[in-house]
C-alpha cells in the first residue's frame, strides 16, 4: 500500500490497537481473540487496526479488510525499547504484509546500539518503501523521527519514557500534539491515553491525521477497573 493510500484510508478516523500480552486476560497462546476484535473494531467501523506479533497479525489479515500498523515486542536483555527493537523484527513484519510498521523511535536503547535515526535509516536502506511510523515519548523525538525518514509519528509513548516517565496526565497529551501538527510536517497518528470518545475527537480537531485506541476498547480489565474505581471513589465520597 502507498503512503498516499493508506493516508486516505485512515484519514479522520480510528484505528483500534488490538492487543493482548502474556498473563493478560485475553492473551491465549494459539490466538483466536484478537481477530475477533479486530471484526467487531471493523463492523463498528474502524479505518485500521494496529496489533502485536505474527500470530495475531496474520490472523487479523485473515479476518478483516483493513490496513494494519504491526508491531512485535520483545525485551533483549541490557536494552530498554522493547516495541519492534531491532531487524529481526521489522524482517518478520515485512514478510506478512504489514502495511504500516510502527517501530520505538525514544531515547530507549536498542540491540546494535543504534539511536533512533539510525535505526529508521537502517531500515529504509532495507526497505525503502515500506511505510514507518515512529512511536515517540516527546517532541524531540517526532522531530528526529520526522527528520530521519519516517512515513507517521504517534504519541504513543508520551509519558512512559525518559522526563515525561512520571506524568500524572489522566488523558492525552494535547499540549504535545498541537506543537508536533503545528511545527512538523509528517503526519501525526495520536495514541495515548486517549479513554473517551471525545478525547479522539479533540485529537483530529488539533490536527491528528487519525486516532489509535486500545485499551478503552479492546482491554475488558481495564474499562471494568475503571467502572470500579469511579464507583468505589464516589461510594467514599458518600460516607
Amino acid at each position: 500500500m502507498t503512503k498516499e493510500a493508506f493516508i486516505s484510508c485512515i484519514k479522520g478516523g480510528l484505528i483500534v490497537s488490538c492487543q493482548a500480552l502474556p498473563g493478560e486476560p485475553l492473551y491465549r497462546p494459539e490466538g483466536g481473540i484478537m481477530p475477533l476484535m479486530a471484526r467487531a473494531a471493523a463492523e463498528a467501523g474502524a479505518k485500521g487496526i494496529r496489533c502485536n506479533g505474527i500470530q495475531d497479525i496474520t490472523g487479523i489479515k485473515k479476518t478483516v479488510n483493513l490496513p494494519v500498523i504491526g508491531i512485535i515486542k520483545k525485551k533483549y536483555e541490557g536494552f530498554g525499547a522493547y516495541i519492534t527493537p531491532s531487524m529481526d523484527e521489522v524482517d518478520q513484519l515485512v514478510a506478512v504484509g504489514c502495511e504500516v510498521i510502527a517501530i520505538d523511535c525514544t531515547s530507549l536503547s536498542r540491540p546494535g546500539n543504534l539511536t533512533a535515526s539510525e535505526y529508521v535509516r537502517a531500515i529504509k536502506k532495507k526497505y525503502p518503501h515500506q511505510l514507518l511510523m515512529a512511536d515517540c515519548a516527546s517532541f524531540e523525538d517526532a522531530y528526529n523521527a520526522a527528520a530521519a525518514g519516517v512515513d507517521f509519528v504517534g504519541t504513543t509513548m508520551n509519558g512512559y519514557v525518559g522526563d515525561n516517565s512520571a506524568t500524572t496526565l489522566d488523558g492525552p497529551n494535547y499540549q504535545l500534539a498541537r506543537k508536533i501538527t503545528s511545527s512538523i510536517a509528517v503526519p501525526l497518528i495520536a495514541e495515548g491515553r486517549i479513554h473517551r470518545p471525545e478525547d479522539a475527537a479533540e485529537m483530529l480537531r488539533l490536527g491528528a491525521l487519525a486516532v489509535v485506541v486500545g485499551g478503552a476498547i479492546t482491554r475488558p480489565k481495564e474499562i471494568a477497573e475503571r467502572f470500579i474505581h469511579a464507583i468505589n471513589a464516589s461510594a467514599e465520597s458518600r460516607n
